[in-house]
């Protein structure tokens, strides 16, 4: 209704509202007026959030660059303590992770991995700590684990073949050949662009080797 009323109209009908509803009226428009205020102060907030969790990963991203780990490592902990919810902190975590496993610090890299496969709000984050998890669960020699990390890549949507391919090397470093292969062919099938080439040789390989031996000729009758 009031869509259709002159400004004059609407304070004159706000005002026949306060006099015939008194307080009750007065009560609805303080709220709404807390709600609205409430709200942008809320996203406020959140922005400047956003802005301090961005710049301090930019400034751990610096950090590596000039190659100061330290550095880098404090800026990691302030995001922990101060944006734990943040993406720039998963984001965080994924890029210490990288320098824990280049310098061979697996465990390190393991716990970072962890945090963020587990409690990032970001589903695609996520998937990607799982998967890069259950690698580093590989080279320690945890198949097992790696195998429980990335599951039977049911739902994994877009990363579907790289969940297959994990789940082959797991297999393959666990001695079950015929099963890493069965993987990785499911990987060549969900997505043959993924690391076309290097899944074409392993596939090769284990075919190769799993196709039964010739049988010499029979010899000529003299």
């Amino acid at each position: 209704m009031e869509d259709y009323l002159s400004e004059k109209e609407q304070w004159e009908w706000l005002k026949a509202q306060v006099r015939e509803n008194g307080l009750a009226v007065l009560a609805a428009i303080v709220i709404g007026l807390g709600v609205v205020f409430g709200w942008r102060w809320w996203q406020a907030r959140l922005d400047s959030g956003r802005l301090a969790a961005g710049a301090k990963y930019m400034s751990m991203v610096q950090a590596l660059e000039r190659g100061d780990r330290s550095q880098a490592l404090v800026d990691l902990g302030e995001l922990e303590r101060e944006h734990a919810g943040s993406a720039y902190t998963d984001q965080a975590r994924l890029l210490a992770a990288r320098v824990y496993v280049d310098n061979d610090e697996l465990d390190k890299a393991a716990a970072e991995l962890a945090e963020v496969s587990e409690h990032s709000k970001d589903r695609d984050l996520g998937q990607i700590a799982r998967l890069r998890l259950a690698r580093v669960q590989i080279s320690q020699g945890k198949t097992d684990a790696a195998l429980a990390t990335v599951g039977d890549a049911a739902g994994a949507g877009a990363f579907a073949a790289r969940y297959h391919e994990v789940r082959g090397d797991a297999l393959y470093a666990k001695g079950d050949k015929a099963g890493a292969l069965a993987e990785y062919r499911s990987a060549q099938t969900a997505d043959p662009a993924t690391d076309a080439q290097l899944l074409s040789l392993k596939i090769g390989d284990l075919a190769s080797a799993a196709a039964p031996a010739t049988p010499p000729a029979p010899a000529a009758a003299k």
